[in-house]
């Protein structure tokens, strides 16, 4: 009887053990290293809640701790901006009026100015040293870790003979499309973001733009 009643526990512990859920792994939180190009990782596309949930979180936010974005969230909010997700056509994350895709987007953090390179999903350092504050007027701008600054070129609209009014008008739009997308990765991912539609009217010579054909569009505030 004895024996009987051990086996039957044994399968019960069994049992037990095979329906239990595997212990979750902790996302990966590898530090940026900001050197001349930083080659970020492939983004997780399992990561965080759903659509809806993700809606349902969404807020602009004004206060932000002095905690850097790991290089997995970093490499998040920039392929949500302007990722790659159509290799086949080089077709981004975000929508663009007549598929010109003006918009180039530059990542501000204390180390430095950098451009994000879609293809390779990588930045490219433009110029070294803390011009957050070139980046917004206000001041959780130079406490966030990342500012996003959304530039247009204006040179694709030349051949369709727009006026600059209106190509500036559609350069906006396509701008609020790639904010939006990384506003809806941070609330699904426990970030914080905040849209803004201003930035120092010195942005684009300190970034190193000259020219008429270049046009701020947007301005974006990430981190914790």
């Amino acid at each position: 009887m004895k024996t009987i009643l051990f086996a039957v526990a044994a399968l019960m512990m069994t049992a037990c053990c095979q329906n239990q859920t595997p212990t979750e792994e902790p996302l990966a939180s590898t530090p940026v290293v900001h050197n001349e190009v930083i080659e970020l990782p492939a983004p997780d596309l399992t990561r965080g809640v759903n659509i809806s949930e993700a809606l349902q979180n969404r807020r602009s936010w004004r206060e932000y701790s002095a905690e850097k974005l790991s290089m997995e969230e970093l490499s998040g909010v920039l392929w949500a901006a302007a990722g790659i997700n159509r290799p086949e056509n080089d077709h981004l994350t975000a929508p663009s009026a007549l598929a010109l895709y003006p918009i180039t987007v530059y990542a501000f953090f204390e180390e430095g100015i950098y451009r994000y390179e879609a293809k390779g999903h990588r930045l490219v350092r433009v110029k070294e040293g803390n011009y957050m504050a070139k980046a917004g007027a206000q001041g959780f701008v130079e406490t966030a870790a990342l500012n996003l600054v959304y530039v247009a070129d204006l040179t694709p609209y030349n051949e369709r003979k727009f006026p600059i009014a209106k190509a500036q008008y559609l350069c906006g739009q396509d701008a609020a499309g790639y904010a939006e997308n990384v506003n809806l990765y941070t609330a699904g991912t426990g970030l914080k973001s905040i849209t803004r539609g201003g930035a120092s009217p010195e942005v684009l010579q300190v970034i190193g733009l000259e020219g008429e054909q270049y046009f701020f569009a947007l301005a974006q505030s990430v981190g914790k």
